[in-house]
């Protein structure tokens, strides 16, 4: 079976698959129903108690029998912990957005729905899993803790089997504080008020909630470390003393062309003969299979991934100065900036297809890369990445600071904080590990809560030796401190630029953020002033400045040795209004055959 079919499939037809029953009405006696946001995006009108999010939401790790328990839960609010939920609430739409049909902060949140598990599931371990909930959250089955967890960014799970009530309908209760950026944890750039670079935060459950059935002794999590000649593949796993794991990879016609097998728990390597490479213009997976085996043979469990192969590492040009390489060959990495919010779902992206649509555009407008910034998405954005090939740089979510003081005036991170932060970083690193398309990791963004710069560096490099490491994008500029020197990537800031910093030792050199050009299309608007770096009056303006921007990069490229180019921003942003596209994602306000070639011509000029 080729195990991509499952991860292409937006509704599984399998019973298991399809939303639990919704929250019990008595529990909420005031009936759910959405709020309109300032701005709908093409999606917003699709989503309803029955399909929120019906995908499945792990495509690294699959598994035929789930359940899914988005839809409609009871809800409590305030800036005290609730005793009660009276109102309801569509999961996994944060409460501030109208999706939700909640359209508020509120500090403490409560959640409450039950469900029962199906009879085929009988004798198997009930896993209970959670994308992401921002801040802390307690999740208690029956009245019973079975999780606690800190951080808005990173997915957990728990086992609940022991707190289930044989026969009967189970109660699931999570209570949750989120107080944005008056917590000590990382945020990116929610806030508690809003306004030019900084927006809405996004509360509580943001990301998928869903159910499965494992045996005893099963696979937990797949760890798939590629090169130019195979994976290297380790399988966590909950086995017993002389119980194996066996993966085989497959090709995209379901052809056999690697197997192996080891003690549990333990690197395999499985070589690829005649290896086909994942590249931005070719973005090759292989189908990956892995079972748990136990000492009489017979299979304990099952597990899909996929994977590519491909590396990712600095070289020297033919002037000897450090370029970055994918493959063991100079690519110049172009792309935007990508924010991840959307009008109507805030962090949440309403539906599956809105959340490719940004990726899909960004392939469509010639780029071949894409800053993920400050912020974490949810599984099915990264398998969208992979599958239409989009480099990704992958941003840790910054320490909240207010941007407001002149720079040197914010106060170092306190310890706390500085716990939160490395905790939910080597989280993030471990959870994203698998996924080919990322090539960087940026732990710091214009020294916004930086702090131990070099240290932190390293501690990315020993968690994950595989990639790039960008120590603070915005290295020149801002709230920055000053430069260690750590890190793979010297990170210049320049608006409009583009910047054009020196190859420094031997770190490669980037612009890391450059544009911001803007316009204002009416209708399209998020309350509220907007603005940009420089505004233009037309979209044919806006099309010739970004014209004139990257032809002034081209030119820069060819004589510096820049590898890789950041423009802002995939789309409007609340306020801000330099994106390609509005907002809503109604509008391109540029040209695109426009951009498009100036793009191609750009990447032309960096690559070798």
């Amino acid at each position: 079976m080729l195990l991509r079919a499952l991860l292409l499939t937006t509704l599984l037809a399998t019973a298991s698959g399809t939303p639990a029953p919704a929250a019990d009405s008595a529990a909420a006696p005031d009936p759910w129903r959405p709020k309109p946001p300032p701005l709908t995006t093409p999606w917003t009108d699709q989503v309803g108690p029955d399909n929120a999010l019906p995908e499945y939401p792990r495509p690294q790790l699959t598994r035929e029998r789930w359940l899914n328990l988005n839809g409609l839960w009871s809800y409590g609010g305030g800036s005290t912990p609730p005793t009660a939920a009276t109102e309801q609430i569509l999961v996994p739409y944060p409460p501030e957005s109208g999706l939700s049909g909640i359209q508020r902060h509120d500090d403490h949140m409560l959640y409450r729905r039950t469900f029962e598990v199906p009879r085929d599931w009988s004798g198997q371990r009930l896993l209970l899993h959670f994308g992401a909930v921002d801040q802390k959250a307690e999740v208690s089955v029956n009245g019973r803790t079975v999780a606690i967890h800190e951080g808005g960014y990173t997915e957990f799970s728990a086992d609940i089997t022991d707190a289930l009530r044989p026969g009967a309908k189970q109660e699931l209760v999570v209570a949750v504080e989120d107080r944005n950026d008056a917590n000590p944890y990382p945020v990116g750039k929610q806030r508690n008020k809003a306004g030019g670079i900084l927006y809405t935060g996004a509360s509580g459950i943001w990301q998928t909630v869903w159910l499965e059935p494992v045996p005893d002794a099963h696979i937990a999590k797949l760890d798939i470390n590629p090169d130019l000649r195979g994976f290297d593949l380790t399988a966590r796993t909950s086995a017993r003393a002389g119980e194996r794991v066996e993966a085989v990879v497959f090709d995209a016609g379901g052809n056999e062309v690697s197997r192996a097998s080891g003690p549990a728990d333990t690197a395999l390597r499985l070589p690829v003969a005649d290896p086909h490479l994942w590249t931005p213009d070719d973005p090759y997976l292989y189908d990956i299979a892995v079972r748990l085996v136990g000492a009489d043979g017979r299979t304990l469990d099952e597990v899909g991934s996929y994977g590519g192969l491909r590396t990712v590492e600095l070289v020297d040009d033919s002037q000897g100065r450090p370029r970055m390489a994918l493959n063991g060959r100079i690519l110049f990495q172009h792309g935007p900036l990508d924010q991840g919010f959307w009008p109507d779902g805030i962090y949440t992206a309403p539906t599956d297809e809105a959340l490719r649509f940004d990726v899909a555009e960004t392939k469509r407008l010639g780029f071949n890369m894409v800053r993920k910034h400050v912020k974490v998405e949810p599984a099915r954005w990264y398998y969208w990445t992979d599958q239409l090939g989009l480099l990704v740089w992958q941003d840790m979510p910054s320490l909240p600071i207010d941007l407001a003081d002149p720079p040197g005036s914010n106060p170092p991170p306190g310890e706390e904080a500085r716990a939160n932060f490395r905790d939910e970083l080597t989280a993030m690193i471990d959870q994203l590990r698998s996924v080919p398309s990322i090539v960087a990791w940026v732990p710091f963004n214009e020294g916004w809560g930086e702090f131990e710069t070099a240290e932190v560096a390293e501690l990315v490099r020993r968690t994950d030796p595989t990639r790039l490491v960008n120590a603070n994008s915005g290295v020149n500029c801002c709230y920055s401190l000053p430069d260690t020197g750590s890190g793979d990537i010297y990170d210049d800031h320049t608006y409009v630029g583009p910047g054009s910093p020196e190859v420094r030792g031997e770190r490669a050199s980037v612009d890391g953020e450059y544009g911001g050009l803007g316009l204002v299309e009416e209708g399209h608007l998020w309350p509220g002033q907007p603005g940009a770096y420089e505004m233009t009056n037309s979209r044919a303006e806006l099309t010739d400045r970004y014209a004139e921007v990257s032809r002034d990069l081209a030119r820069i490229v060819e004589i510096s040795g820049l590898s890789a180019a950041i423009y802002t921003q995939t789309t409007d942003v609340e306020n801000e209004v330099n994106g390609f596209f509005t907002y809503d994602r109604r509008i391109l306000k540029p040209n695109p055959d426009v951009v498009r070639a100036h793009n191609l011509a750009v990447i032309d000029a960096g690559t070798p």
